[in-house]
């Protein structure tokens, strides 16, 4: 991938955060003792299954609706342990625009990502997200590996999306948009990661995230308070969807190279089908699992550039 100019390392504020969060607590202890992989693989099964959940939430909350409490749910309970105010107080201008745009990228991503679920199956629109990945690596090292690569991935999403260019290019444009976030998600992500202000970034991110998410789902979401059960499973989502695999992600960034982790993403194509299949009923036939393995091929067969 492309190499992007180092941010600062870690000011007054990141450390503050970072202690705020972890200090000599459990979390900070596992995330040195355990392997950057097994937060990766957490992560994995995380992503997409809080989705899966929350497209069976659709009806009674609404996609928007959920985007939002999925967002105010993580920004909620990172506040008080990162403390954003803090962060964006004693941040430099650099690190401020970045997590500015750090925020923007998850708001508009999850949004996106709800409206392609909520008319696409889960298998596509993870298939959709990695294409995305592949093509940033052949921008950064023009190879016949990635060529190939990237050809691989794309003939697999071809047969997954089969008939739906003509039947639903509402969801297919939604899908390709949260591809495209997607990407950013990970090339900002690894920025805050490597400038030492990771899940302290995150943190302050998500906060810009809720408030740009606030006026747009809140309506949606107001059923939820109506109904504990109701908004105890939101909450629910919100922590498996945003909580739990964006601080994996995070402890995983920091210590794995982005051609590491990139190489680990040809996971989430196959998580997110097995997923579908488990919890949304959303059987997989012969052709798409043809056109997933062809996404993973091509995920695991690309190269990032070795400085990435």
């Amino acid at each position: 991938m492309k190499t992007q100019t180092q941010i600062p390392a870690a000011n007054l504020a990141a450390a503050d955060a970072h202690a705020a969060l972890a200090g000599p607590t459990m979390l900070a202890g596992m995330a040195n003792a355990l392997p950057p992989h097994v937060w990766f693989c957490v992560s994995a099964v995380f992503h997409y299954l809080g989705p899966a959940f929350a497209v069976l939430l659709f009806a009674q909350i609404g996609v928007l609706g959920m985007a939002w409490a999925r967002i105010a749910t993580a920004a909620l309970v990172f506040a008080p342990l990162t403390r954003p105010w803090r962060v964006f107080a004693r941040a430099d201008r650099a690190q401020r625009l970045l997590l500015l745009a750090f925020g923007i990228c998850l708001a508009v991503m999850n949004c996106s990502f709800y409206l392609a679920l909520d008319r696409l199956p889960i298998s596509l629109v993870a298939a959709i997200e990695f294409v995305g990945t592949i093509a940033v690596a052949l921008v950064g090292l023009r190879s016949r590996r990635n060529f190939a690569a990237l050809a691989i991935a794309v003939v697999g999403t071809l047969l997954l999306i089969d008939v739906k260019w003509s039947s639903d290019p509402v969801g297919l444009f939604w899908a390709f948009l949260n591809g495209a976030l997607f990407v950013g998600y990970i090339v900002i992500g690894h920025r805050v990661a490597q400038a030492g202000i990771g899940i302290a970034g995150l943190g302050a991110a998500m906060a810009v995230a809720f408030l740009i998410v606030l006026p747009i789902g809140f309506r949606e979401a107001m059923p939820a308070f109506a109904s504990p059960q109701l908004l105890g499973a939101a909450i629910g989502v919100g922590i498996c969807s945003s909580v739990i695999p964006y601080i994996c992600d995070q402890l995983a960034m920091a210590r794995l190279p982005r051609a590491s982790f990139a190489l680990m993403l040809s996971l989430l194509p196959l998580t997110a089908t097995l997923i579908g299949v488990i919890v949304l009923r959303q059987v997989p036939s012969v052709t798409d699992c043809i056109g997933i393995s062809l996404v993973i091929t091509g995920v695991a067969f690309h190269k990032p550039a070795a400085n990435a």
